[in-house]
């Protein structure tokens, strides 16, 4: 991953969100789940395609609130594997790369929107947390596209917005839409063809090589006593990315489209009591001093989640059996 400059974990995550969303096979059944949209669900199938077979190039705009941000974003496919490339053009002008990620990769969050055997079994997987919908989308970065509009069915979770490219399905355009339709933050492409850039790998760039590290690997390493602790609520229809041991100070959840992660820090003495709370577009950072096994330590919920949901998931935190 190359960072020249700085970049926030928000950029970093902006090239995983543009394939979030998108590597996902989703094959839809009205007949077997009511309340799924056939046409959305078709769509959204055909946007899972898209990255996996579709190379591109582009200029990005992200904004949130008041800040805006361009990025140039690069995405090839040869060879079996996908090579990946964001670049600010404002800020400090950071770049991060990926390389050799494997075209057959599918992480937790994508199997959850893979809806074709739930369907087939009569459940409604992701449909039963969010309803879907199409509409006629509008023109972006010059290409005809078709609107996904995919609304929560509970408050523990917010909305979003996609505009797909009407001949390849590509994810052209979104936003996460908060309480009373407020758009939290957007993207969208400014500028599109359908080539890319090679991924450097020479030169001053540090470059990813996709893979996928052990549970243990994953642990941050903050050093001294570690409480063993366990999360004993999430909202329904999210899942651990992962399965970290119970000293692991750190776990990742996704429902398929919204994910967030809950750190622990041990501490050498008691903080003042309270909670902190900083918003960034559809991200919240939630903060809290407690005790576990007699230890003080400070949990941090991050993510793409409201904040009642953030504080929920750190009131559930207790001492692991």
């Amino acid at each position: 991953m190359t960072v020249k400059g700085t970049i926030s974990w928000r950029h970093l995550l902006l090239l995983p969100a543009l394939t979030a969303l998108a590597l996902t096979a989703v094959r839809a059944s009205a007949e077997t789940c009511a309340t799924a949209d056939a046409d959305a669900l078709a769509w959204l199938d055909k946007m899972s395609r898209s990255l996996q077979q579709v190379s591109y190039h582009g200029i990005v705009t992200f904004q949130r609130g008041d800040e805006m941000q361009a990025m140039q974003v690069s995405h090839l496919v040869e060879d079996g594997v996908a090579n990946e490339r964001l670049t600010e053009l404002t800020g400090q002008g950071a770049e991060v790369i990926r390389v050799d990620h494997p075209l057959e990769c599918v992480h937790p969050g994508h199997q959850l929107l893979q809806l074709g055997a739930t369907l087939q079994a009569g459940k409604c997987g992701v449909a039963q947390h969010y309803r879907f919908g199409v509409l006629d989308g509008e023109l972006v970065a010059g290409r005809r596209a078709v609107q996904i509009r995919i609304e929560p069915r509970d408050m523990y979770r917010y909305g979003y917005i996609l505009e797909l490219d009407r001949e390849t399905g590509l994810l052209l355009k979104s936003a996460t839409i908060g309480r009373g339709s407020k758009i939290l933050e957007k993207f969208q492409f400014a500028s599109l063809s359908f080539t890319a850039e090679a991924v450097p790998g020479d030169g001053d760039h540090v470059v990813h090589k996709a893979q996928h590290a052990e549970p243990e690997a994953a642990m941050l390493s903050l050093g001294g006593a570690r409480p063993e602790w366990a999360v004993n609520w999430l909202p329904q229809g999210f899942t651990a990315t992962d399965e970290p041991a119970k000293i692991s100070m750190r776990r990742t959840y996704t429902d398929g489209l919204a994910v967030f992660s809950v750190f622990m820090e041990s501490l050498s003495e008691d903080i003042t009591p309270g909670e902190g709370v900083v918003r960034s577009g559809g991200t919240i950072s939630y903060t809290r001093g407690m005790h576990l096994s007699g230890m003080p330590v400070l949990v941090t919920v991050i993510g793409e989640v409201p904040l009642n949901t953030a504080r929920m998931v750190a009131d559930s935190i207790v001492a692991a059996p």
